[in-house]
């Protein structure tokens, strides 16, 4: 992302660094297509699953793509490992793109999003916040996300997002699009996807703001119990 495509001051997302990492976002890699590409696994019909086990996915930007991590780092593949250690067989799969804003995410969620889900887990919204977007059009992208998620009985669970607190009412009004959210279309919130991990230098990158190995693994160890418990009404006993 460039300084031109900002409403903030420059000064503000220098400062406030690790606490933007909150919103998963990162530089955008490439745009979202306006439809998946012929070799993109998104276009072909699922094939048979490797493992037994519910499906997960991570629909979100670039914390859930992996950025600057090795695969077996990444959050789809530490999160699928630590709810099977809660004894829930899962299979986590992984649907970000680097750089997507809530609008990118409503465009694609229709290919991006398997049929065969179980649960998807939106993290979406923190471009919205490092462009500076309207908090009106945030809530609306999400919402209608997580409605055309809903028509196909595909059950949320959202991944809330926070603003820097300089940022004064337009964070409060991001931050409470979340909650506003999930209560208004019936849907589970995790409050804050970098919980234990923003901000603290050791579990993050260089650059400030995408979590490190060790900080996914936080990530992945304060999500799963949530995951599960999301699943269990539907896990077979």
């Amino acid at each position: 992302m460039t300084s031109d495509q900002t409403h903030f001051p420059r000064r503000f997302v220098l400062a406030a660094g690790g606490a933007l990492a909150l919103a998963g976002c990162g530089p955008r890699e490439a745009e979202t297509p306006a439809a998946p590409a012929p070799d993109d696994p998104a276009a072909r019909p699922p094939g048979p699953r490797a493992a037994p086990g519910r499906i997960v996915t991570l629909f979100g930007d670039s914390i859930t793509a992996g950025y600057g991590l090795k695969a077996s780092d990444s959050l789809p593949a530490q999160l699928e490992r630590a709810v099977v250690a809660l004894g829930v067989p899962v299979r986590v799969r992984a649907a970000g793109v680097s750089g997507d804003t809530t609008a990118g995410g409503l465009a694609r969620v229709d290919f991006s999003v398997q049929d065969d889900t179980d649960l998807c887990i939106v993290a979406l919204g923190g471009n919205d916040l490092l462009q500076g977007v309207d908090p009106g059009e945030t809530r609306r992208n999400l919402d209608q996300i997580i409605k055309r998620l809903q028509a196909r009985h595909i059950p949320v669970l959202l991944a809330g997002m926070r603003a820097p607190p300089q940022y004064g009412a337009w964070a409060r009004e991001f931050d409470q699009v979340f909650v506003d959210l999930a209560h208004e279309d019936n849907v589970p919130l995790y409050p804050f996807l970098l919980e234990g991990v923003a901000l603290d230098r050791r579990y993050n990158q260089a650059d400030g703001i995408h979590p490190n190995p060790v900080g996914v693994k936080i990530i992945a160890a304060r999500l799963a119990p949530v995951v599960a418990r999301v699943l269990a009404p539907a896990t077979p006993s």
